[in-house]
């Protein structure tokens, strides 16, 4: 069965130094139990640092993004194999800022998926819609196609390796949050989806995380409802106190 998760995007903020004051925060201020699964995404440069940092935690170390491809001439980009070579074993592919940003389409990120599985390794999943398309009521298709595109050639066996994150372009970064009956609506519906396209088993296994300016006077709420089982928290994560106590309202 799914488990509850809380992993914290760090995006392009804190150098060498200041990740490891804030892994020792929180190493500090985590309960050291594994009823729920912790998971920090320090930028590329500290990813070997941090996973030395926390040998011996609880806390998880993924990577926030990685290439397609097994190797080659692409400059600036890392490979699945250099982050195992590192101890990162899961990697977020799909955000929305890599989305928009970086113009990277489902079929891209369809590639990135199918090489991370290739190796093994575990994929945080983003999806989401933008606000033009919850103001036009077409968002529940952009969530169907964004799954169908990017995740759905897999196979039940693949989505042992898969979380999905599911982050409203809209509520992230912006402050403004999808309150937890909107959040619940949209973790239902990928649910039921993923079961239409596999089976309950698959869709009852599958751990489903809201992102989108959750915080710890909000966290509780949000994750009381019964298709949600964390979250992929942004700008809360830097803040030792805060991210602690997301985990913990658990």
């Amino acid at each position: 069965m799914r488990h509850p998760i809380v992993a914290g995007n760090w995006k392009m903020h804190k150098n060498l130094s200041e990740t490891h004051v804030l892994l020792d925060e929180l190493i500090e201020l985590l309960p050291t139990g594994k009823e729920v699964e912790v998971i920090v995404a320090p930028t590329f440069t500290n990813l070997a640092s941090a996973v030395n940092h926390l040998e011996g935690t609880n806390i998880q170390v993924a990577a926030q993004n990685m290439h397609q491809a097994e190797g080659g001439a692409f400059t600036g980009e890392i490979s699945a194999q250099m982050l195992l070579s590192v101890g990162v074993e899961t990697v977020i592919i799909g955000h929305s800022e890599r989305r928009h940003y970086f113009k990277e389409t489902d079929a891209i990120l369809a590639d990135k998926v199918n090489t991370a599985l290739r190796h093994n390794m575990r994929v945080i999943y983003c999806i989401g819609e933008e606000l033009k398309d919850r103001e036009s009521k077409q968002y529940l298709n952009v969530i169907f196609n964004q799954l169908r595109d990017g995740l759905f050639h897999l196979s039940k066996a693949q989505w042992a390796n898969l979380v999905i994150a599911y982050e409203p372009v809209w509520a992230i970064g912006t402050g403004e949050t999808a309150t937890p009956e909107q959040a619940q609506e949209i973790h239902a519906f990928i649910r039921q989806e993923i079961e239409r396209q596999y089976d309950k088993t698959v869709a009852d296994s599958t751990s489903i995380l809201y992102g989108g300016s959750v915080k710890p006077s909000n966290a509780k709420e949000i994750f009381s409802k019964p298709d949600v089982d964390g979250g992929l928290i942004g700008g809360a994560a830097l803040v030792a106190a805060d991210f602690a106590a997301i985990v913990q309202a658990f």
